[in-house]
This record gives C-alpha cells, structure tokens and sequence, in this order.
C-alpha cells in the first residue's frame, strides 16, 4: 500500500537537504493551497509545487 501524504522526513529524502527544509516546504504548500493547520499535505500536491515527476518522488519513498 503507498501513502498519498508527505511528511518532512520524506521532503528530506527527495531533496537531499535538511528537515526543516522540508517543514518550511510543507507550511509554504498549505499557505499556496489555502489549507488549514490540521490538513495534510498530498504526496501530488507536493510534485506539483515542487515540479517533480510523482512516479520518480513515490519511487523513492517505498
């Protein structure tokens, strides 16, 4: 089963830099997408900010 949320630990994975990158990446992407505090950020919706390819990025995260 593969998950459909991202998580810092994940953005770190993706990107190669630090975790709280990837928490700063997260709150730009709730804020761009108008989300609140308690949603989740979606592993596309992650992609598509970051202009990746979603099957490379759930590749990596298996």
């Amino acid at each position: 089963m593969t998950r459909i949320c991202i998580y810092p630990k994940d953005i770190q994975i993706v990107t190669g830099k630090s975790e709280r990158y990837g928490r700063s990446v997260i709150k730009l992407i709730k804020e761009r997408l108008d989300k609140e505090k308690h949603q989740l950020v979606t592993v596309d919706e992650f992609c598509d900010f970051m202009g990746l390819e979603p099957s490379k990025v759930k590749g990596l995260l298996k």
